[in-house]
């Protein structure tokens, strides 16, 4: 099922159930949720006109600066259809300074019950596993064809209401865009 916004940010069910078949190809069980989408802008302006195309199709429920660049997350008055799953969510990211990026869907989310346990399980996959210890949002992540699929232990959702509620978003600065 095709999503309104296909037309700008690409076929996202597509790209989700690419990774997906991915996964089960690998033996990891795909049965989890679904979190979010991720679309990287390659600049400053696209990130900037993609936020007008998004505030139309969903509703704003951050923007903060993450890794010295704004990500905004959006919650689909429309999720993305995929078979049974439905996402809910997509994260803009800009462009980090001073890197060339290229415009796309990048990565999805999927929540799952143990990070050490998904590791362990699959000890011949390279996953990236520098964020495993993150005190807020522990996550691993494994590069596939075409994209990444980070794994979490909690939504979004939830994430993003513990930092709103604890002061922890940090804003986009008023000069950020020049």
């Amino acid at each position: 099922m095709s999503h309104p916004l296909d037309s700008i940010l690409g076929p996202q069910a597509p790209f989700a159930v690419s990774l997906l078949e991915q996964l089960s190809a690998l033996g990891i069980d795909t049965a989890y949720p679904i979190d979010h989408l991720c679309y990287r802008a390659a600049s400053n302006a696209e990130y900037l006109a993609l936020k007008t195309e998004l505030e139309r199709a969903g509703t704003l429920l951050v923007e903060g600066m993450i890794g010295g660049r704004p990500i905004a997350t959006y919650r689909y008055h429309q999720p993305v259809c995929t078979g049974n799953t439905r996402i809910a969510c997509i994260e803009l990211a800009a462009p980090k300074k001073g890197r060339n990026h290229q415009s796309g869907l990048e990565h999805i989310e999927m929540v799952v019950p143990s990070l050490s346990a998904l590791v362990a399980a699959h000890p011949e996959l390279a996953f990236k596993t520098d964020n495993q210890f993150d005190t807020r949002n522990p996550d691993v992540a494994l590069m596939l064809d075409g994209g990444q699929v980070k794994f979490h232990l909690r939504t979004l959702d939830a994430v993003i209401a513990e930092e709103k509620e604890t002061g922890a978003v940090t804003p986009v600065p008023t000069d950020y865009w020049g």
